[in-house]
């Protein structure tokens, strides 16, 4: 690949690759250029990238495959192995667009033969470009699964294509071929042909792991693992890249941590004592008895909130184990000593529900304990009323969405800082909220709503220290959950009206569409009306989903029982409480995560009534209803979370690009010794230099990590 330099740091690059792919355009570019200067990219690339949070050219070189298939090398077409992944190198005989009697869709036909005179059948179906784009004589290369043809010979259906315009042979189809994370129209061809035109630069990229430690675990050099991680001879390249690649991700996490730590310890907060006749009063105004897990974690917060280091607090809590109780407790304990607290929710229902919760919890045993609601669809004059109550301090606990760190909202003596559902609120958000306090930082306690087993808590909250809240509060009735078989559709259907005509209601779910949000809102607005005008024209129906801006009007309409049957997307995974709702319809099952089907579950059996969980799964296969048996067979959130990092890899769990953590990473942390060996290390950078101003490159990819990821 040829390259020159340029003294402003750019480099020019036009290539033809040893592999023969066609020579792109000299493009003037740097590893901070942004992906719109990449060639032959269009608006809707630049979008499908930035989702992947691929912003810049350096970003595209960091982020590797996820996996590879391996085509082989070119083989005659009377060699081809039968159901087995090969490529051939053909002439094209003849070629024509159809459409197929028998589904009446779109394909292209073409016969095809090598230099020995062997011919082949290849079918594209939802292709007839390719017939276009194809003529008689073109040479082309095929790799994909070859099958006998039901009129005899061979065929090839849906083959990856290339036009062979030169005497290298193919440039993309054949050997190990990379599948990259796509959305939208992407194709990983295209993400591998930026990625070659950017690959000149992997030299200029910075090791953030010092030489030292790099050698000390035989760890290729960033630059060797980029190239081989792209574009590896072997599968055993791919695996040595990946390795260096999440070594160097779980550095990054750990020394963010510890930077983090070392910040937090240097600001001061305001001791909260602990007041037994506090808790004694809290305990008996709830009218049940706390788990014992729910009374570690409130003795845990209590220890935390009597120093004057502030506390940084995550309750990891299973779906309806109560964590609210606890955040409560804190809040009651901090109002004892003078002190308010934020309760921040990232939707306004939930906000709406916590207020019930924590009004519910504490107004009665507290009588100078106000509770109030600040979000942006209050009125006017109620929003003011709130603001002048928090600033006075007659408010003792705030609760509210982003409207609470609007520069209006003062208030008087903030002491503890409650975030439910930590991940959906950016680092300078958070900072906002701090800033809020005029006596310190204040004390700040995280919620989660998915359990996160212990390997994957350390790798994204390590600068935390933790409190697990794995028992269940007594008096819920455990929901029923059965695999639905597709033949077996109509028996769901019929259990959904039974139960609305006892006077409960019921969520449909519809499939997780991963390619966008928008068609996943097609798709259920799809749903909607077929369930409205098919299956339930009896009951009254109602829609959500994410593109729609009235999502909590419609879930309070539902909680109001104002409509029977909710059909929705995921949107409703957290954030809404109908204790009335007992049935939880989840279609297309299989394509979501154990810990997902887990969250929509806890949505029903919130009261005494009996609950059911159905899951349709549009994929039959064993595997597929393995796994769905899985969820049937136990209601442990944190053990189907572990299920679903060994099952599904570790990104699915919370979904790596919302935490800003690879595949690689992820994986990395099936083997807690190497996380044992990476924060080791961390600590002896810090402890050598705190400032790691000696590993520059390692303190600004520290920097970034804090700024994507952290909860405090």
């Amino acid at each position: 690949m040829g390259s020159e330099r340029r003294t402003s740091g750019d480099a020019v690059i036009g290539r033809q690759s040893s592999r023969g792919r066609t020579a792109l355009p000299r493009v003037p570019l740097s590893l901070d250029s942004p992906v719109t200067r990449l060639p032959r990219i269009t608006a809707a690339d630049v979008k499908g990238l930035r989702k992947l949070r691929l912003h810049t050219v350096r970003d595209l070189l960091l982020e590797l495959p996820y996996d590879w298939e391996s085509y082989g090398a070119p083989v005659p077409i009377a060699e081809l192995p039968l159901a087995a992944h090969a490529t051939a190198l053909v002439t094209v005989v003849g070629i024509q667009a159809k459409r197929s009697r028998i589904q009446d869709i779109s394909l292209t036909e073409a016969v095809v033969a090598d230099d020995r005179g062997s011919t082949m059948k290849v079918v594209w179906f939802h292709q007839p470009y390719r017939a276009h784009q194809l003529r008689p004589g073109d040479r082309i290369a095929l790799a994909g699964k070859v099958r006998a043809s039901r009129y005899g010979g061979l065929e090839m259906q849906n083959p990856h294509t290339e036009v062979i315009t030169d005497q290298h042979g193919p440039g993309w189809v054949g050997g190990l071929m990379p599948k990259y994370h796509l959305t939208g129209k992407l194709t990983s061809r295209k993400v591998a042909m930026w990625v070659d035109v950017a690959m000149p630069l992997a030299g200029e990229l910075d090791d953030e792991i010092p030489e030292h430690v790099r050698r000390s675990h035989h760890l290729l050099p960033l630059a060797e693992a980029v190239r081989l991680g792209h574009q590896p001879a072997t599968a055993e390249d791919w695996r040595r890249a990946r390795e260096r690649m999440a070594f160097a991700e779980l550095m990054e996490f750990q020394a963010a941590f510890l930077m983090a730590r070392r910040r937090i310890a240097v600001e001061r907060a305001t001791p909260i004592p602990y007041q037994q006749d506090v808790i004694d009063t809290f305990k008996a105004g709830l009218g049940f008895e706390l788990t014992r897990a729910q009374k570690r974690a409130m003795w845990d917060a209590y220890k935390d909130m009597r120093q004057d280091v502030p506390m940084n607090r995550l309750l990891n809590g299973d779906v309806g184990s109560g964590k609210t109780a606890v955040a409560a407790a804190a809040a009651a304990m901090a109002h004892a000593s003078g002190l308010q607290t934020v309760v921040m929710a990232p939707t306004e229902i939930l906000a709406r529900q916590h207020l019930d919760k924590f009004r519910a919890y504490l107004e009665p045993s507290f009588p100078g304990l106000s509770v109030e609601l600040l979000i942006s669809d209050l009125p006017a004059p109620e929003r003011r009323r709130v603001r002048m109550s928090a600033a006075s301090g007659l408010c003792a606990l705030l609760v509210g969405t982003h409207a609470l760190i609007e520069g209006e909202v003062q208030l008087a003596s903030l002491g503890l800082a409650v975030v439910d559902e930590q991940h959906r609120f950016g680092t300078r958000q958070r900072e906002l909220l701090r800033q809020k306090s005029a006596t310190g930082r204040p004390h700040f306690m995280a919620m989660t709503a998915t359990p996160i087993p212990r390997s994957l808590a350390l790798a994204l909250y390590g600068e935390m220290t933790f409190s697990v809240i794995d028992e269940m509060p007594p008096g819920r009735t455990p929901v029923r959950t059965d695999v639905v078989a597709p033949e077996d559709r109509q028996q769901a259907y019929d259990l959904v009206r039974r139960e609305v005509r006892g006077g409960r209601q019921a969520f449909v779910i519809c499939p997780l569409i991963e390619e966008s949000e928008k068609l996943m809102a097609k798709a259920a607005t799809a749903e909607f009306e077929r369930l409205r005008t098919k299956v339930f024209p009896d009951l009254r129906l109602a829609l959500v989903h994410g593109k729609m801006k009235d999502k909590d009007a419609v879930m309070r309409a539902f909680r109001g029982r104002e409509s029977e049957v909710l059909v929705a997307t995921s949107v409703v995974e957290v954030g809404i409480d109908v204790p009335n709702a007992t049935v939880m319809l989840v279609e297309g099952a299989d394509r979501f995560g154990l810990a997902q089907l887990h969250q929509l579950r806890g949505r029903v059996g919130r009261a005494a009534h009996r609950s059911h969980c159905l899951l349709l799964a549009d994929d039959p296969s064993n595997k597929s209803l393995a796994r769905l048996r899985l969820v049937a067979e136990t209601s442990d959130g944190f053990r189907l979370a572990q299920e679903d990092m060994n099952l599904r890899g570790m990104g699915e769990l919370l979904g790596p690009r919302q935490h800003g953590i690879s595949d690689q990473a992820m994986e990395s942390l099936q083997n807690p010794e190497l996380l044992s060996e990476v924060r080791q290390e961390a600590e002896a950078l810090a402890a050598a230099d705190p400032d790691l101003a000696r590993w520059p490159a390692l303190w600004r990819a520290a920097e970034r990590r804090l700024e994507q990821t952290s909860v405090t």
